[in-house]
């Protein structure tokens, strides 16, 4: 059968029937529909002026007005849904409590930018979750068009425009050197070990969590870094730039050494930080290690503090101590130098005045 293709639509000729057919796609369904025979119509141009009188109706139709963005979101979560379990978790709760309650009964036709940037302007929730949401709207509508029940062409979402999105309402967290010791004073074991563990190399807590006895090379005083673990779920690190073997210095790795020789579980499959109340088959929560963290820094005096608070501290102490930003990046492991440089790290230590007074000192021509 030889075909004539078309932006909507194609024109065939079944030989074996004698017939023109025109062939369609709707609702990501693809149907057929007779034109008529070779003797009425001799020659594919005719045809195709046969089709266009219900062409219109049958694929110019850009939406299904019975296709819900509930049924929608439902196809989604099993063809395109992101593999890794964290973010298939977060992706759900956006559609579980925002987005289903308010667009699942409606027509996709109804996903229109002023009424969807009203809705997310309303939302209780903060600019960037706000974003979050209006990202994963813009998501299902690309896959409405990728899967054919919405007409290939611009995103209505893209013109949706969540204000201050990149602005956060609570600073990050970085800790001075003084703070630092005072928290680890006040953790137990092994919280404190992990509380080094993660600030001397900018471990995200679920990759802390997820380290095992044989991700360690005592020999290259190295750390391989290939897993990390969310609510007790063992999956792939967040990005590829994640994954990563680290130098550890020897200081650090003779601290792991001991906790080695401490531990019940030592064998090399088992978990660097295994919890005693799962015998050792899974490591410590993140909600313990978090518990012990609001203990210990409200005995220590500090203030509240988050597990990512760590993270953000390494990347400040690496600006303190005059490391480079391409190797900051680098050992933050981020595949964009731009959240190294601007969402990560906070002057914790006297540089700042260090630098004021030189500039001082050069304005008023002082002797260095």
């Amino acid at each position: 059968m030889k075909r004539a293709r078309h932006k909507q639509g194609s024109v065939v000729c079944d030989k074996r029937r004698r017939v023109w057919n025109y062939l369609f796609c709707e609702n990501g369904v693809r149907r057929t529909r007779l034109i008529g025979s070779l003797r009425d119509f001799p020659t594919k141009a005719a045809a195709w002026q046969a089709a266009e009188s219900f062409r219109q109706t049958v694929v110019n139709k850009p939406i299904s007005q019975t296709h819900t963005v509930k049924e929608l979101a439902q196809r989604y979560q099993s063809e395109r849904m992101p593999s890794r379990s964290e973010t298939s978790r977060v992706y759900r709760s956006w559609l579980r409590n925002h987005i289903l309650p308010h667009w699942g009964d409606k027509s996709i036709a109804d996903v229109q930018p002023r009424p969807v940037e009203l809705w997310l302007r309303q939302l209780d929730l903060s600019p960037k979750s706000r974003s979050h949401v209006r990202n994963l709207l813009r998501a299902l509508m690309e896959f409405a068009m990728w899967c054919g029940v919405l007409e290939v062409a611009r995103n209505p979402i893209d013109l949706v425009v969540v204000k201050g999105a990149t602005r956060r309402i609570r600073k990050p967290r970085s800790l001075t050197l003084e703070q630092f010791q005072k928290l680890t004073a006040s953790l137990k074991t092994p919280f404190n070990t992990m509380a080094l563990v993660s600030v001397c190399l900018g471990l995200r807590v679920s990759e802390l969590l997820a380290l095992k006895w044989r991700d360690v090379d005592w020999l290259g005083a190295k750390l391989n870094i290939e897993r990390g673990i969310v609510k007790q779920i063992v999956d792939d690190v967040k990005t590829d730039s994640s994954r990563k073997f680290l130098a550890v210095d020897k200081e650090l790795l003779e601290l792991l050494r001991v906790w080695k020789q401490t531990t019940q579980f030592s064998a090399e499959e088992d978990w660097i930080f295994a919890s005693p109340v799962k015998l050792g088959r899974l490591p410590y929560s993140y909600t313990g290690f978090w518990r012990e963290l609001e203990r210990a820094s409200k005995e220590a005096g500090i203030g509240h503090l988050g597990t990512h608070a760590f993270r953000h501290t390494y990347r400040s102490w690496l600006d303190a101590v005059g490391t480079p930003i391409a190797v900051q990046q680098k050992l933050m492991r981020h595949s964009d130098i731009r959240t190294t440089m601007n969402i990560y790290g906070d002057v914790v230590t006297d540089e700042m005045g260090h630098a004021h007074s030189k500039v001082v000192g050069l304005a008023l021509s002082r002797p260095a």
